[in-house]
């Protein structure tokens, strides 16, 4: 069956012959005047244990801070060496897919077509995909490794006062803006592309339920309806969870941040718990007016939003130097690409394990929700032409965005002693501040800052409102068209999940719990590079 529940046509495809009906498992219980449509026992086990989690980390906030931290140090300084693998095995298959014959096959069969133009299509991808974490990070990251990190033995171009030594300058603002683009640039878009063409391969092609299991056919065969497909699934739930709680809580720091330097609203986890509320509210309003109306909208505004706010820091900044620049930092990603991908016999422990580690885990943990969402709107793609576009050109996004926000943010380093970036980044490390301290030192500071704000609270709810979306499908049994009321009990415990986070540990408990739910994750989209390529073979192309 397809994704609606209608028979794929007969030769376009090469349907799996299974007894499994979507929905079987299913109940349907009522709940006061609200009907449900959820799988037993992926519902059930995973909404009990999302809502005990909340419950203990509320009630023991105190203590439950130092075992989060402890947790994330323990997880990225013992297993780097794995999501270092991991990530480079992703982008192997990728690349391997783009230039083989089954790059041909067409997701849904040979006569199937795109519902959605580019310009939609890759809004919709871009902004689940990225969009908080390039606010974020995108003057936080290349400022931060040009001056601190020494990821490849490039000595600090800053002495012991934080001064400028201009002799190690050049190598130091390549050598940072290489690490940024490798955090941002094919590693994660390849492991977001391996969970979305698996998913939309046995979904559209196969006729199988669009849920994390159906992936898992050709290893567990009719057994994947079982408890072996149950845990895939519940895994499932709690990596997209827990890794949008980490996206929600470091937006809503921002957020915060973006606001106190606007307005002055008070910089603090009350005003940050307040603001999860808020947005997750009018998440609430989005998750009610569905993907088209919701979702697809939010996205458009959010491309448009992004442009202006991008090319304002390229013609505002310093913009001969961003444009040569481009071509500069591309070439020192290509070149340093593959040390910075060794995951042995390096000693640079704090870039390896307090970033690369942290973030193989946090894409992981974000993939089912960023794979199944991107799956549900890339119906009549070529594999060839999907990898294509979900990897190479959000790369190249990537690297314009942190191109124009790093270079500008190095720039001002540079040649302003006094500059906020350096304050926010380097001498006082006030992360969520970076990209409004750049913004301050070029025209139209205010107004930007606002649009900025904007920006990352319409991240927020896109990210909230697809992500409920998702949750409530695996939970669902793979029905799309599940009841409305069960998006909005994900959408509200995802916003509770943050809360809890952020009272429980702060930005420590939410990267704990991505590396957390990643790292098993990740044994998972392994397993599913083995089954993805038994079902593009059996595929006519």
């Amino acid at each position: 069956m397809s994704d609606t529940g209608t028979p794929a046509p007969e030769g376009e495809v090469d349907l799996i012959e299974t007894e499994y009906e979507i929905g079987q498992d299913n109940i349907q219980p009522k709940i006061g005047p609200f009907g449900l449509d959820i799988h037993n026992p992926v519902f059930a086990v995973s909404g009990l244990v999302i809502i005990a989690f909340v419950l203990i980390t509320m009630a023991f906030q105190s203590s439950i801070g130092p075992f989060f931290g402890d947790l994330r140090g323990f997880l990225t300084s013992n297993l780097d060496w794995f999501f270092l693998i991991a990530g480079n095995i992703f982008v192997i298959v990728c690349l391997v897919l783009i230039v083989s014959p089954l790059g041909r096959v067409r997701l849904g069969g040979k006569d199937a077509r795109p519902e959605y133009n580019y310009f939609g299509w890759f809004a919709m991808l871009f902004a689940a995909g990225m969009g908080i974490g390039l606010m974020f990070f995108g003057v936080l990251e290349p400022v931060y490794h040009m001056a601190i990190s020494e990821p490849l033995g490039v000595p600090s171009p800053f002495d012991a006062e934080g001064n400028i030594i201009p002799e190690n300058l050049d190598a130091a603002r390549a050598m940072g803006m290489a690490a940024t683009i490798y955090h941002w640039g094919l590693h994660p878009w390849a492991i977001y592309a391996i969970v979305a063409l698996a998913l939309a391969l046995f979904t559209f092609n196969k006729g199988l339920p669009l849920t994390v299991r159906s992936i898992f056919y050709p290893i567990f065969g009719e057994r994947v309806w079982g408890w072996p497909g149950h845990v895939i699934d519940i895994l499932a739930v709690f990596a997209t969870l827990f890794g949008l709680a980490t996206s929600l809580g470091i937006g809503a720091q921002q957020a915060n941040a973006g606001l106190d330097f606007v307005f002055g609203v008070p910089n603090s986890v009350e005003a940050q718990v307040i603001l999860i509320i808020g947005i997750t509210a009018v998440a609430l309003i989005s998750v009610l007016r569905g993907l088209d109306g919701g979702v697809k909208r939010l996205s458009e505004i959010n491309m448009v939003l992004a442009l202006l706010l991008l090319l304002f820091v390229i013609f505002a900044g310093p913009t001969l130097g961003l444009v040569s620049g481009f071509f500069e930092y591309i070439w020192a990603y290509l070149a340093d690409v593959v040390p910075l991908s060794n995951p042995v016999g390096r000693e640079d422990d704090g870039f390896r394990q307090g970033w690369t580690s942290f973030y193989w885990a946090w894409w992981i943990s974000w993939s089912p929700f960023v794979g199944m969402f991107i799956a549900r709107v890339s119906r009549g793609r070529t594999v060839r032409e999907f990898i294509t576009c979900v990897l190479i050109i959000p790369t190249l996004v990537s690297v314009i965005w942190m191109t124009a926000f790093g270079g500008t943010a190095i720039e001002q380093v540079i040649v302003n002693e006094a500059s906020a970036v350096r304050e926010y980044v380097i001498t006082s490390y006030s992360p969520e501040l970076s990209l409004f301290g750049m913004l301050s030192e070029l025209p139209l500071a205010s107004i930007m800052s606002f649009v900025g704000v904007v920006l990352v609270i319409v991240f927020f709810v896109t990210s909230s409102d697809s992500g409920s979306l998702v949750i409530d499908t695996i939970t669902a049994g793979g029905k799309v068209d599940a009841p409305v009321s069960q998006r909005v009990f994900w959408c509200t415990f995802e916003g509770l999940v943050a809360i809890a986070l952020l009272l429980g540990g702060g930005l420590v408990a939410l990267q704990a719990m991505a590396v957390s739910t990643g790292f098993p994750f990740a044994i998972v989209l392994l397993l599913a590079c083995y089954s993805l390529f038994k079902g593009l073979a059996a595929e006519p192309r």
